[in-house]
């Protein structure tokens, strides 16, 4: 083993540490999804986010895989340390609340006050029932609400929610490993990540102008397998700051070739996790007492939808302080009135029989 590496500590050393950065993380990350969608929001184009024309990606996207890196890890401990009926149970009533009410917020409160149609035909339209089913059970983003944002770029009213399909197909990913006993198989973690690694470089080699949606994916998979695999590794992985400097540089001269996304994908997910445990970065944590990154999430862009509404006018950065700070006090609201009512519900379905957990937000 390089020195380097032999001094670094070991993920397992890492996680037995009183601090960690992963609530903290998980809020910057929310928050720089905000930030990301206030541009494209007032235009109408991606490629008008922060970060897409220097790395390929908006800055929103480099927050969604930080999310799934941490949620890999974070869901793979959850399965190791509860078994399956718990880890269900735990994923439920963690998504599907908070999931729930903001759907109904977002369509009847929020919606309703801006339609252009009358109350009672908005609230009796087919159109709203129609979001409220697909957003709830396929997890729809660009389905619209009858005359609502009608004069924005977008139209849709809740433009993140697409990604809980994948973190829940991930979920059944890990619970499918868990219950065949393979969860915990170092090799089975390393072929999996081994798999979908060549298989986003040999896409990106053969066919370099593939659908946005194929290459999704594989990234978010990969990145959710590379965190999970980091745990199942945790023994003998290490939070070594060289070897994520040597990573940042691999990526920088992969740019331009096939290679350059997957190296991009696992950099970031190792960056990631290496924030939240590395002794270095959780030397002078600081704790959140309420996890206000699900809710950010959620809110940020129906929120910054509606600002645009009003105003349309103003232009994006003058809208993103009133936007962030809207985000905030409804995941407030969201967090003390729904999430962590449900935790509490989790904690008495679960009779408190397993280990002490940090638990994972979905993004």
């Amino acid at each position: 083993m390089p020195a380097f590496l032999g001094e670094a500590p070991t993920l397992s050393t890492a996680l037995g540490q009183e601090r960690n950065n992963f609530t903290l993380i998980r809020l910057a990350l929310a928050l720089a999804v905000v930030v990301s969608h206030a541009f494209s929001v007032t235009t109408g184009e991606i490629m008008d986010e922060p970060l897409t024309a220097w790395t390929g990606f908006t800055l929103g996207e480099h927050a969604v895989n930080g999310f799934f890196a941490i949620s890999g890890f974070l869901v793979t401990m959850s399965f190791d340390r509860r078994g399956w009926r718990d880890y269900v149970t735990a994923r439920a009533l963690r998504i599907a609340p908070g999931l729930i009410v903001a759907t109904l917020a977002v369509s009847l409160l929020l919606g309703g006050a801006i339609t252009r149609l009358p109350l009672a035909e908005y609230l009796q339209s087919d159109g709203l029932r129609r979001f409220i089913t697909a957003t709830l059970t396929s997890f729809k983003s660009n389905i619209a609400l009858p005359g609502v944002f009608d004069g924005n770029p977008f139209r849709f009213p809740m433009g993140t929610v697409w990604t809980l399909k994948y973190e829940v197909l991930c979920y059944v990913g890990v619970l499918a490993l868990g219950l065949v006993g393979l969860l915990r198989a170092r090799g089975a973690a390393l072929a999996l990540v081994a798999g979908l690694a060549v298989a986003l470089a040999a896409l990106d080699l053969l066919h370099p102008d593939a659908p946005k949606g194929l290459e999704t994916a594989l990234r978010l998979p990969l990145i959710f397998a590379f965190g999970g695999a980091l745990y199942v590794w945790r023994s003998r992985a290490r939070l070594s700051g060289w070897l994520l400097v040597a990573l940042v540089a691999a990526t920088a001269l992969a740019h331009g070739s096939f290679l350059y996304k997957t190296l991009l994908f696992l950099t970031s997910a190792y960056g990631v996790i290496w924030l939240a445990l590395a002794p270095l970065a959780t030397r002078l944590s600081w704790e959140p007492k309420a996890d206000l990154s699900y809710g950010t999430y959620l809110y940020g862009w129906p929120l910054q939808q509606a600002l645009h509404t009003l105003f349309p006018a103003t232009a994006a950065v003058v809208l993103l302080g009133p936007s962030l700070v809207l985000a905030l006090l409804v995941a407030a609201l969201s967090w003390y009135g729904v999430e962590k009512p449900a935790l509490a519900i989790k904690a008495k379905a679960l009779g408190r029989r397993t280990i002490k957990t940090i638990e994972p937000a979905a993004p």
